[in-house]
């Protein structure tokens, strides 16, 4: 190697070649700002306190005055096929405004259609009809089951046998229904249900939908049940409610009134269950209430303990408290300023700014404690001048403070902006809620930095001296892993690992960075309600005393049972087909008649009792319409010509009959654009008139939305086959699967943005600060691997990557780069002032590794306490969370000293 080759390397890892006093000058130039920084903190400390008080109340009335209302996981505000299609059915076809239950019966082994159990039924009915407030809640057709069927089916028999001529054919009042079949003996019922559920009578009723008139009874039946028998371990009634919540608000009382429906199905029936959005709402808000009854006094008990542990003093720990009020003040006062909705994704907001406050505390404390004990051990504490001492020519605290936090203000600064700047980088995802989340916690962390590098430093001054002056109390405490202990001892040996075997932990950290990264591509990513839903307490959890016991959460189990066993109803158990062009091509109608011939029970799509897939469209509705009606029996006759029961001729004049004899059967699957309503049905369309068709499409409603989005669009593609027409898989599932995709893709932009903001960020900063190129890189090394450490025991954990585990890469690099700059500042202020690579590796990991030490602690037991929720969500939150802390702390511990030891090494300068 030539001499410029040595130079060129040397300045690209240390800095430009440059004499000893230029090096001197850099540094205290940077130590004066600093100096003069805590200099003025110290000095005014009264008005600091009071300013910054003050300006908490101010930011803290958001909360008042601000309504950030409830979100989602977000909406798009960029362009989407899938949305686009969404958006031009909901303006075409409208929407079903009806909010739908579902009511279960089972009886596991028995029989759920006896007389007995079906007039259960019926009298639940009655009651919730006779409850004006539930009643307000219920559409006209209200509940809709077999119970109804049979019913009507015994009054039409009753009404049969009184007439004389033709029988009334109204539509019967549930007060008609319980009569009639609370005159039948068992057998007789029994023969109503083997009339109904005859296979051979009206074939054509497999695609009717429940709620009409002439509701398919199969449609109340399990998955399994073999078509005419009379008996079944389950069916299912659906209850139609009002959704009066406005468009971007919740159907209030509809929910309210399930839960209240709920509560009744427990006590009539001994094994049934109602399973809605507001039952499903109610449990999971309830669960959430009862994690954190179990587990706030679990974490507080843990939190407090590693404080007092690690402080060893009540004053220091209420100082540490009164500034993460401070910070969760600023916090929701923020939220309620800027009117940010909550949403799954905030949860860690919280979290991460409680994790980032103790550590902030810890550094700010463990310094000024290392300050005044300098001086009382007979120890050089700085070369920096002390003004002000304590009885027994102690560092007073006032000088203490000054020297404490003028050491570690720069690394605070230096954290507080990296990790801002990094979580801000999520602004750029198209999803309201990330970006909700990326200044959300953005302004915490500016908040952490206010209140405990400006109002703990001024409020601890001002206390410590008071307690001394009046009190007489010495507040000269020992900074933790200092001296003797076990702390100290365990620090010791850590500080011991880059000494001897440097690279050898840095090979490894690599390969085991590697063999996680690899790992993290067989994470699971896809997103299922389901998984979100809270699980019934453990028997450990059960057994506690009140108020502490939570109850009993079956709704887990209820949707997993009902997503194996019926085609649900409601939200998420439809996705759509919007089929585009000239849909009256009759290749595009048998296109539409053909999708979904390939389903299978392993897809996500539901199976009719006759093994087709649920999929109603324009060819279903033509089948069932001319089964029941001559006219469009009659204009279908002419006009197929190979005997499928579809039109192959004229079909733009069939769909206008079939407009005019039933419109809103017609206007479910096709649109008119000829100006006249579809509900209305007078006029010829013509070909050019019908510009769309649509196919529905019932899905499990305990599938992944990822199966469900890419069957549908299995299925899309069988009809965009035909060359007259293309077609687009939308739908609530679909759309939720669109949101997952673009939240994972844009959270892996914002991963990748963080980090080369904070590259570049640190880069200048070690530049600006010590004249190195390399030390930012050096510094965000171990990181990155603990990142990667954490994906791969996800992967390992099976631990799916989804909405609430997404954000943990960047709060791992958020707490990871403040742990890696304390470390890296302080190895670096230490080397300048020690003549030995292993006292300043020592007196780095034994002294800002003992502040770590107790913030990882506190932190990771904090967050780790959440396992013992019955969210999955809180807990897999939890679960994930605590193990980043724990990787982090041990990379900054490990990995960063054995890469600053090579560095120094490497530029010889290790004695």
């Amino acid at each position: 190697m030539d001499y410029t080759t040595s130079i060129f390397i040397r300045i690209i890892i240390s800095g430009p070649v440059r004499a000893a006093d230029t090096d001197e000058r850099d540094r205290r130039m940077s130590g004066d700002i600093a100096d003069r920084y805590a200099d003025w903190i110290v000095s005014n400390g009264r008005l600091v306190v009071v300013l910054v008080f003050l300006l908490t109340a101010v930011v803290a009335a958001g909360a008042a005055i601000g309504d950030p209302g409830d979100g989602g996981i977000g909406q798009f505000e960029t362009d989407s096929e899938e949305n686009g299609a969404l958006k031009e059915i909901e303006s075409t076809y409208g929407t079903d405004d009806a909010v739908v239950a579902q009511l279960v019966v089972r009886d596991e082994g028995g029989d759920a259609l006896t007389r007995d159990s079906l007039l259960e039924g019926l009298r639940l009915q009655q009651d919730v009809r006779e409850d004006e407030e539930l009643n307000a809640t219920l559409e006209e057709q209200g509940f809709v089951g077999l119970e109804n069927v049979i019913g009507t089916a015994a009054v039409f028999e009753d009404r049969a046998a009184e007439a004389d001529g033709p029988p009334d054919t109204s539509e019967p009042t549930l007060e008609e229904q319980l009569t009639a079949l609370e005159s039948r003996s068992d057998e007789e019922v029994e023969a109503l249900l083997a009339d109904a559920l005859d296979p051979e009578r009206d074939a054509g009723r497999q695609g009717q939908s429940a709620g009409s008139e002439e509701a398919d009874p199969y449609e109340f039946l399990p998955t399994d049940y073999e078509p005419g028998a009379t008996d079944a371990d389950a069916r299912i009634t659906l209850l139609f409610q009002v959704d009066d919540g406005g468009p971007d608000e919740e159907p209030r009382a509809a929910y309210d009134a399930q839960v209240e429906i709920a509560e009744q199905v427990d006590e009539r029936f001994e094994d049934a269950f109602l399973f809605g959005e507001g039952v499903t709402d109610d449990a999971s808000s309830n669960a959430v209430g009862d994690s954190f009854v179990i587990i706030t006094p679990v974490a507080l008990v843990l939190v407090l303990g590693v404080l007092a542990f690690t402080y060893r003093d009540v004053v220091d720990i209420l100082l540490a408290l009164v500034g993460i009020g401070v910070v969760m003040a600023w916090l929701a006062g923020v939220q309620g300023w800027l009117e940010i909705p909550f949403s799954q994704l905030l949860i860690a907001v919280p979290f991460l700014l409680i994790g980032l406050s103790i550590d902030y505390a810890l550094h700010v404390v463990m310094r000024y404690r290392e300050a005044r004990a300098g001086v009382i051990e007979g120890g050089e504490t700085s070369e920096r001048p002390a003004s002000g001492t304590a009885a027994g020519g102690a560092v007073g605290s006032r000088a203490g403070m000054t020297v404490g936090l003028a050491g570690v203000s720069l690394a605070l600064g230096a954290a507080t902006v990296s990790t801002g700047v990094g979580f801000l980088s999520n602004v750029v995802s198209p999803l309201g809620a990330v970006r909700d989340f990326a200044v959300l916690s953005a302004s915490g962390i500016l908040a952490t930095f206010v209140a405990f590098a400006v109002l703990v430093p001024a409020l601890k001054v001002e206390v410590d001296e008071l307690l001394e002056s009046r009190f007489g109390r010495n507040r000269a405490k020992r900074p933790f892993g200092s001296k003797t202990g076990l702390s100290n001892r365990v620090l010791s040996r850590v500080a011991a690992v880059p000494r001897r075997a440097s690279l050898a932990v840095v090979l490894v950290a690599l390969l085991l960075a590697g063999a996680g990264a690899y790992g993290a591509t067989g994470i699971d990513t896809e997103f299922n309600q389901a998984d979100f839903l809270p699980e019934d307490a453990p028997d450990w959890a059960k057994s506690l005393p009140e108020p502490l016991a939570p109850d009993t959460y079956t709704i887990s189990d209820d949707a997993a049972y009902l997503g194996e066993n019926f085609a649900e109803r409601g939200e998420g158990s439809q996705s759509q087909i919007l089929i585009r062009g000239d849909v009256t091509d009759p290749d595009a109608l048998a296109a539409m008649a053909e999708a979904g011939s390939g389903v299978s029970e392993d897809d996500a799509i539901v199976l009719r009792p006759d093994g087709e897939a649920a999929i109603e469209g324009p060819s279903t509705v033509i089948r069932e319409v001319s089964d029941d009606n001559e006219t469009v029996a009659a204009a279908l006759e002419e006009r197929d010509t190979d005997g499928d029961d579809l039109p192959d001729e004229d079909v733009a004049g069939f769909y206008d009959v079939l407009f005019d004899v039933a419109p809103d059967r017609a206007g479910e699957v096709l649109y008119r654009a000829d100006g006249v309503e579809n509900a209305t049905g007078t006029a010829d369309g013509g070909a050019d008139s019908y510009s769309s068709a649509r196919l529905l499409v019932s899905v499990q409603g305990d599938a992944p939305a990822q199966s469900i989005a890419d069957d549908s669009r299995d299925i899309a593609a069988m009809v965009d086959d035909a060359p007259s027409v293309s077609a687009v898989a939308t739908g609530g599932p679909v759309i939720t699967a669109v949101v997952q995709d673009a939240l994972l893709e844009t959270l892996v932009e914002a991963f990748v943005i963080t980090l080369a903001v904070i590259l570049v960020f640190l880069t200048a900063f070690y530049w600006i600060r010590h004249r190195s190129l390399s030390l930012g890189a050096v510094t965000l090394a171990p990181v990155v691997a603990a990142l990667a450490w954490l994906l791969g025991t996800m992967a390992l954990l099976d631990l799916p990557f989804n909405s609430e585990t997404a954000v943990i890469t960047t709060l791992a690099i958020g707490l990871g780069v403040d742990y890696s700059i304390h470390v890296g500042e302080r190895f670096v202020a230490e080397r300048n002032e020690r003549k030995s690579l292993e006292d300043a590796l020592t007196a780095t990991i034994t002294g800002t590794g003992g502040a770590l030490l107790g913030s990882a602690a506190t932190t990771a037991a904090g967050f780790g306490v959440l396992a013992l929720a019955l969210a999955p969500s809180l807990q897999r939150f939890g679960l994930v969370t605590g193990l980043s802390i724990v990787f982090a702390f041990v990379a900054c511990l490990t990995v960063l000293p054995c890469l600053l030891a090579l560095r120094e090494r490497l530029l010889g300068r290790a004695p």
